[in-house]
């Protein structure tokens, strides 16, 4: 029946509203608002018709005051007595009329005839109205329609001095004046039921706001199936629920809450601390309030796991709500799930930090870190020493050296970091070592073989509180090439599931120490390569005073070199080059470069035609390694090449790809000459300019790669100004002073590409250091310029080497004037030797050949060759130079046995 009743309750209200079902809030609002218009309604109305009573009573009243006044005011009873009444109270009546603010006052006499009216013509004419009761002695007021229209009046009789009524007065009000003071209290009869309306519903609007916060806008239905749908959790769901107060008293418990806690069936309204059967810690946490996740606590023999969380947020009530799960049957498993994802986490983060670098060093370091204290309290990572220079290791653990040591504590009495340790074949180390497979010791207390290795230290191990070991092989590619040592102090030993990731944590190292390993083998192969490849020393000369700088890079090897090169007639070739690319085939191309480059200096060649002959050699190499299956074997490569003049003070430079030198004047400014710039070689196609410059003595030359000057934090134009800003205003500084100040000004941190840097000051061969002749074309000159030479030598102090300079420039002279043409020139430069050079305009060179025993010449250029270090030819625009060197020494040189045809030419 109540089900029938409710049904038809939702269907009738559905009807009312449109067939939409609102909200309690909504619902309560509507009644509220509807009940509040009809109370604003009601009392208006009221107001209405209190404000109409009140105001017809008013005019009862003023009419009745004013008549009664009239009636008993003196000389009315005198003035009725004269022949003619309305004259004397006609003015009378309309003065109190005035006075007293009513509409009329009429005076009549006992038959109702007027004496006076406000309407003049209405006097002597009969009253409007019932003058019976005020005949009798009585007041009376009425509402009649009289000559003024709708009139409210009152009538009252005026009597003599023995109380006899001898006249009557009415004084009154129209209607319509009444009706108007009613009228203008109707605005303010509305106003205030306006604003009775307006207070009315904004008080609703907020019960029904704090309603539908409280409701959460549900509609009856729903908050029905809410209640119902809370009463299912309450009593069927199976993990625990709790409401406690925020003074700590519970509010709530359903019946899962009731079983876990044995709470009693009176439970709720009791505080938390009163509750029988309650362990210490859940009573402090359910008193605390604070916040808690998955905290196990006991609950007799039950661990549960709780949950709590305020209950105040959006405007709710303080207080908690706790949720209770048994997780008795899954603590076991949960534990050993958690040491597995540990484990997996490990392993994963092992994999993603060890290995990071190609450092044997630091590889090691990051496997120690990694393990402690997640795996062990302690760990040290002993390699075999040949592995950090990139050899093979050695067959048994007798020359580990300890790489890496990390632990949870300082003060251990673990062998120290760098130390060479050679592992007794009876330890745990050896024979893992040896076996390649790791070893536990779960008890080095029960353990003997270990101790024997060092017996004060090992005592010392056990009392600080190490007790389980695992010694794990560090094994790559089937070779073993250390040992990781795992301790753990004062907490459960190691099992064979640790031993098992042991394993797997140092296989993922192992592979990081082999390429570290194979990496410095390769790189120290080709940093020896590269070393062997540059120059040693600088060769000694006198024409320039130079210094230089070589900074590999920080990771691998490159293609930079330099050189400086020794050139006849106390010339020197400086040369700076740059091979793209690192590694072992850069220092390999490097090395052929710098080789062609020597060679084709002894041709003594121009710097626009050596770097011809340079480009068309890396053509044919780029050529023959790039039909080969290595297709990244083109070469690529930047040089510059100079030669300085110390006598006449000129540089011919010539560059292929490569950045301009800078100039360091006297002065102390720096410029960058305008030197043509040619392609890189290899390229081809384009010939290369020759650029010559003169020098003043003191100049500094700076050559250098573009590690120097090209980074990846600023462009080329920012490190040129670098570099003039570090070589400026310092003239009289050393070369070597100024390769420093640039590397500290350009290179702070080091260099991330390899950096040659080049520094030559210049000097110039003093007049007295060179003898020039012409010579003419005839033969008897040469026994003049003999004389000449001689006398020279005399002055310098060479006299005891005149003989074989004699020797020397007669044959060159000589053939200069047999085969060559004119002009013809005799040089003779004393430097750290003794130079002869003999120029001619053609370009015929004489070759040594051995001459038979029956040649009548052909044995002069052989005597040169005897009697000098070194002789050669080399050629200019306007011919040829045939020059000698003769080595400066005190004793007479050892002459050969020589013919007649000695001074033959060839």
């Amino acid at each position: 029946m109540s089900d029938t009743v409710a049904r038809f309750r939702r269907l009738l209200w559905r009807s009312v509203v449109g067939g939409r079902q609102w909200s309690v809030a909504k619902q309560v609002f509507l009644l509220q608002a509807a009940l509040v218009v009809l109370l604003v309604l009601s009392g208006v109305l009221a107001l209405f018709l209190q404000s109409e009573r009140d105001t017809t009573a008013e005019a009862r009243r003023r009419s009745v005051a004013v008549a009664e006044t009239f009636a008993h005011s003196p000389g009315v009873l005198q003035a009725l007595d004269t022949p003619r009444p309305s004259t004397v109270l006609q003015p009378l009546t309309e003065a109190g009329r005035k006075a007293a603010g009513v509409d009329f006052i009429v005076v009549m006499d006992t038959h109702g005839i007027r004496y006076t009216h406000p309407m003049p013509s209405k006097i002597g004419q009969r009253f409007v109205g019932n003058i019976g009761p005020s005949l009798a002695g009585q007041v009376y007021t009425e509402s009649v329609h009289g000559p003024l229209g709708r009139e409210m009046q009152a009538t009252v009789p005026i009597e003599d001095a023995h109380g006899k009524v001898v006249a009557l007065v009415s004084a009154g009000l129209k209607v319509k004046n009444v009706t108007s003071e009613v009228d203008r209290q109707i605005p303010i009869i509305l106003t205030a039921g306006a604003g009775a309306f307006v207070v009315s519903t904004g008080g609703t609007a907020l019960v029904g706001r704090r309603l539908r916060r409280q409701t959460h806008s549900l509609a009856p239905d729903e908050m029905t199936r809410m209640y119902e749908h809370h009463d299912t959790v309450l009593h069927s769901v199976r993990e625990g629920v709790l409401i406690v107060g925020d003074d700590g008293r519970l509010l709530l418990a359903n019946d899962e809450g009731r079983r876990l806690l044995r709470l009693p069936s009176d439970a709720e309204g009791s505080h938390v601390s009163e509750l029988p059967g309650l362990d210490p810690e859940t009573v402090e946490l359910l008193a605390s309030g604070r916040e808690a996740t998955d905290e196990v606590l006991f609950a007799g023999e039950r661990l549960l796991a709780v949950n709590q969380r305020p209950t105040d947020h959006g405007g709710a009530p303080g207080g908690t709500v706790v949720t209770l799960r048994d997780t008795t049957e899954l603590q076991a498993l949960s534990g050993r799930a958690e040491v597995a994802r540990e484990r997996l986490k490990l392993l994963y983060d092992a994999g993603l930090g060890v290995g990071t670098s190609l450092d044997v060093r630091r590889t090691a370091e990051e496997l120690a870190r990694i393990a402690v204290p997640r795996f062990a309290d302690y760990v040290t990572v002993d390699l075999d020493d040949g592995i950090l220079h990139g050899e093979e290791p050695a067959p048994t653990a007798a020359t580990l050296r300890r790489i890496a040591v990390h632990g949870i504590r300082g003060d251990h009495p673990l062998y120290e970091q760098d130390r060479l340790i050679d592992f007794k074949p009876f330890t745990p180390q050896a024979r893992g070592y040896g076996s390649g497979h790791s070893e536990l010791v779960s008890d080095l207390a029960a353990a003997t073989d270990w101790r024997a290795q060092d017996p004060e230290r090992t005592e010392n191990i056990l009392e600080y509180g190490i007790q389980s070991l695992i010694s794990a092989p560090i094994r790559a590619r089937g070779v073993v090439l250390g040992i990781a040592n795992f301790y753990r102090a004062k907490r459960d030993p190691f099992d064979e599931e640790d031993l098992t990731l042991a394993d797997e944590l140092v296989a993922r190292a192992a592979v990081s120490v082999d390429n570290a390993r194979r990496y410095a083998r390769e790189h120290t192969l080709a940093v020896t390569l590269q070393r062997s490849l540059l120059p040693r020393a600088l060769p000694e000369q006198s024409a320039l005073d130079v210094a230089y700088r070589y900074l590999p890079a920080q990771s691998g090897v490159s293609g930079d070199w330099f050189d400086v090169i020794p050139l006849p007639g106390s010339r020197v070739a400086l040369v700076v080059g740059d091979v793209v690319g690192h590694g072992l085939h850069a220092a390999a191309t490097m090395g052929r470069l710098r080789t062609a480059v020597h060679n084709f200096s002894t041709l003594d060649l121009p710097p626009d035609e050596l770097l011809s002959h340079l480009d068309d050699l890396v053509g044919r190499i780029d050529q023959d390694e790039g039909d080969g299956e290595d297709s990244d074997a083109i070469v690529g490569a930047t040089c510059l090449y100079a030669i300085y003049d110390p006598i006449t003070r000129r540089c011919a430079m010539a560059r292929a790809g490569h950045l301009a030198p800078a100039l360091v004047h006297p002065d102390g400014s720096v410029t960058y000459p305008e030197l043509p710039g040619g392609p890189p070689l290899g390229l081809g196609g384009m010939p290369f300019q020759t650029a010559e410059l003169e020098l003043a003595e003191g100049t500094q030359l700076v050559l250098y790669t573009d590690g120097l000057i090209e980074d990846r934090t600023r462009d080329l134009d920012e490190g040129l100004e670098l570099l003039r800003r570090a070589l400026a205003g310092h003239p009289d500084r050393s070369p070597d002073a100024s390769c420093g100040a640039v590397l500290e000004e350009l290179l702070p941190e080091g260099p991330k590409d390899d950096v040659a840097l080049l520094v030559a000051r210049t000097r110039a061969l003093t007049s007295d250091q060179v003898a020039d002749w012409d010579v003419p074309a005839d033969p008897s000159a040469v026994a003049g310029l003999r004389r000449a030479v001689t006398e020279r030598l005399e002055e310098w102090g060479l006299g005891e080497q005149a003989f074989g300079m004699e020797l020397v420039l007669s044959e060159l002279v000589t053939n200069a004037i047999r085969y060559g043409s004119e002009p013809i020139r005799l040089r003779l430069i004393r430097d750290r030797a003794l130079i002869c050079e003999v120029a001619d305009g053609s370009n015929t060179s004489p070759h040594l050949r051995y001459a038979a025993t029956t040649d009548e010449g052909g044995r002069g250029l052989f005597l040169v060759q005897q009697m000098t270090e070194r002789w050669g030819t080399r050629y200019s625009p306007q011919g040829k130079v045939i020059w000698a060197e003769m080595a400066l020494r005190g004793a007479p040189p050892v002459m050969p046995e020589l013919t007649l045809d000695s001074f033959d030419a060839i």
